[in-house]
């Protein structure tokens, strides 16, 4: 497993597309910093330290819906196309270190990104006093949320060896877990009922809002662990197949 996790990390560090991406994401994050900090000094008012830090956070997870799908996207997909998925299975590594590998390194490498983010909150820290919980709070839910997304695109860079198909397919998932409670009045009140836990981004309401819920820690705990599992499953399917 460290073996494919410092691999993974190796090509991540010398990819121009990676910095390219980080430096995307640094910029428009801290333009969203620089706007919801202007808005909430104008109008926010008491709500300066609590309303800031939510819209903010939830600025974060939308972001992350668009980035992780161009960061998991060549994890499986491109070994399969060039044909070194073969070739890594020659190895003395399991299936399993393979899978925890690239999702450590996916994970890893988003973390950077999302820990550089917090130069923001020490900015604000020598002009406003901050209470840490709602932003460690804050951050707790974006990184949960971070392994439940390189979980899914992991899975679904496992399924194919198109990276434009893999970054669509998951940009599509992920979407799907961001509109699917948007439309109260379109299904039953039963049917909501079910859907509402499966909500993946109404999950990080609860961290946006200075709060923690085990039940969300749970949540993204089984969301990631099962992504991990199917990736694990469609991986032997593919070798006790032959299958490229």
């Amino acid at each position: 497993m460290l073996s494919v996790l410092q691999k993974e990390l190796l090509l991540y560090f010398t990819s121009p597309v990676f910095y390219a991406l980080a430096a995307v994401f640094l910029v428009i994050t801290g333009y969203l910093f620089y706007t919801n900090l202007h808005w909430f000094v104008l109008f926010g008012g008491e709500n300066l330290v609590r309303g800031f830090w939510l819209y903010q956070f939830l600025d974060i997870r939308r972001l992350l819906i668009v980035l992780v799908p161009m960061l998991t996207m060549r994890l499986v997909a491109e070994e399969r196309k060039l044909g070194t998925l073969e070739l890594l299975w020659t190895y003395p590594i399991g299936d399993v270190g393979i899978v925890v590998g690239k999702f450590l390194a996916c994970f890893l490498v988003t973390s950077l990104m999302l820990a550089l983010t917090l130069a923001h909150p020490l900015v604000l820290s020598g002009i406003h006093a901050l209470d840490p919980g709602p932003i460690v709070a804050g951050y707790l839910g974006l990184v949960l949320l971070t392994a439940a997304c390189v979980a899914c695109g992991l899975f679904i860079s496992s399924l194919t060896d198109s990276q434009l198909v893999a970054a669509a397919a998951t940009y599509g998932v992920l979407l799907f877990f961001w509109v699917l409670t948007w439309n109260e009045a379109a299904v039953s009140e039963g049917w909501m009922r079910w859907l509402a836990p499966l909500s993946l981004f109404d999950r990080t309401a609860v961290f946006a809002e200075g709060g923690i819920d085990t039940r969300d820690v749970v949540y993204f705990g089984l969301f990631t662990t099962v992504c991990l599992v199917f990736t694990l499953l469609a991986l032997e399917s593919r070798r006790w197949r032959g299958v490229r």
